[in-house]
Order: C-alpha cells, then sequence, then structure tokens
C-alpha cells in the first residue's frame, strides 16, 4: 500500500525529471570542459539519447537504476506491483530494440547506469573519450 495520498504521489512523480537530470549534466560538463565538442543533447535519433555526436555516429544514454533495472540498485515497488513490473519490462525491452536499431544505422551505443556516472565519473569520461576518438569519420 502507498503512504502517500494520490495527489502527493502524482505530486511526487511530476518533479522526477527525464532531461537533464544532474547526472547527465556531470556528464556533460565534465566532456565540455576537456575539449570534446561537436556532440548534441536534441535530436531525432531513435532512443533520443542523452548525448549524441551524429558526425562520429556514436550515441551515449544514462540509465536511471530504477527505471531500467540496475541488478545493483533495482528496488521492486511494494504497490501498484504489476503496474511497475510492466513498465519496468517495457522500458527494458525497448532499450534493447533501440540498441539494435541504432547498431542497424551504424550508430555506436554507449550506456551507463546513474551510479557509474555518480561513483566513477573520470572511467565514464575516459569511454566517451575513447569511442569519440574511435569513432574519427570526419
Amino acid at each position: 500500500m502507498d503512504t502517500h495520498s494520490a495527489i502527493q504521489r502524482s505530486y511526487n512523480m511530476s518533479r522526477i525529471r527525464s532531461k537533464n537530470t544532474q547526472i547527465e549534466n556531470l556528464l556533460r560538463k565534465l566532456i565540455w570542459k576537456r575539449g570534446i565538442k561537436g556532440y548534441r543533447i536534441k535530436t531525432k535519433v531513435p532512443g533520443r539519447p542523452d548525448i549524441f555526436f551524429p558526425k562520429r555516429k556514436f550515441a551515449v544514454f544514462i540509465d536511471g537504476c530504477f527505471w531500467h533495472k540496475c541488478p545493483k540498485h533495482y528496488i521492486r515497488p511494494k504497490s501498484k506491483k504489476s503496474y511497475w513490473d510492466n513498465k519496468i519490462t517495457t522500458n527494458i525491452k525497448r532499450d534493447k530494440a533501440i540498441n539494435k536499431k541504432l547498431k542497424n544505422m551504424g550508430i555506436q551505443v554507449i550506456r551507463f547506469w546513474e551510479h557509474s556516472i555518480e561513483k566513477d565519473l573520470e572511467r565514464c569520461y575516459s569511454i566517451v573519450r575513447s569511442a569519440y576518438e574511435k569513432n574519427n569519420n570526419i
């Protein structure tokens, strides 16, 4: 059973951002600060990656531990279990389909868990930097 009223729960859920989160901004600011340019954050590429490098053909997704069922941090909600199970399963299936679609388009996909960026931002930056240098199609 939910401990919040329907109005309070609705308000709480409305405060959850899907774009330009603190985690996304952390990685973007580091990328920019270290001189990696040419990325887009608004794009019509399938899956709407958090960071997309059109000329270098790679996309970066930052997956929330709850919304994408992180094996380390996901905690199944205690209320509306069937709703959340369906929602999370659908997200995971969509992620796999997007990965496949982008790969077929010749776009490399990089996915980070939100906790990876929180815990080891430098490692995540290094992965992006390697992809940037490797995909030098300009």
